[in-house]
């Protein structure tokens, strides 16, 4: 039939990358096989391979797929026209949502369940742009506190603040929080987080 068109070859990777995500969310890392994968796209694995070099870089662009879509469209205007405290509070609930999120949490649990297996997985997570962008962002704003090594742990600080303990209790282990309970968790996360760095000017 000849080789397909820019335009037919994209449609095969997006097609690969929804299976994959549905695949990957519902039965995990370790039963999804790029057999099963591309008999249920009817492609061979060839097609495949020439997309997506194994079954890990796969599942690496899945990842960025979600975050992708969980993500604002400019993540630059999260970082300004605002005070620190407005921007963390917009950060911070922002970052709550796409955690608790169907997908979020869905990948999550893929994650824990599966990294000790495939110690990739967590390679993969904790390597992700979208997160490394946003605790590099948040470092610009702390410099002018802190030394460049500490602004980058304080942010990495801050969103484990604000995102653990909800997620946990969303999965399971504890009382999830309703929508008026993560607003005020955000909101003392931001409160108790500049309070504790030096008594930064709210």
């Amino acid at each position: 039939m000849g080789r397909p068109s820019r335009e037919e070859a994209e449609k095969i990777g997006d097609s690969i990358l929804a299976a994959a995500t549905e695949m990957f969310l519902a039965q995990g890392y370790g039963a999804t096989s790029i057999e099963a994968l591309a008999q249920h796209l009817r492609i061979s694995k060839r097609t495949f391979y020439h997309r997506f070099k194994d079954k890990a870089a796969l599942f690496e662009a899945v990842v960025h797929g979600i975050v992708d879509s969980l993500k604002p469209p400019d993540m630059s205007r999260l970082f300004t026209g605002a005070s620190l405290e407005e921007i963390l509070l917009r950060i911070g609930n922002l970052a709550l949502q796409a955690a608790l999120s169907p997908q979020g949490m869905a990948l999550q649990r893929l994650i824990i369940s599966e990294s000790q297996r495939f110690p990739e997985l967590a390679v993969i997570a904790s390597g992700e742009g979208t997160r490394q962008q946003a605790v590099v962002a948040m470092a610009g704003l702390f410099r002018e506190h802190l030394p460049q090594d500490e602004a980058l742990f304080a942010a990495e600080q801050f969103l484990q603040m604000a995102i653990t303990l909800p997620q946990r209790r969303a999965m399971g282990l504890g009382p999830p929080l309703s929508e008026e309970e993560r607003r005020l968790w955000v909101r003392r996360t931001v409160s108790l987080f500049l309070d504790g760095c030096l008594h930064w000017e709210k």
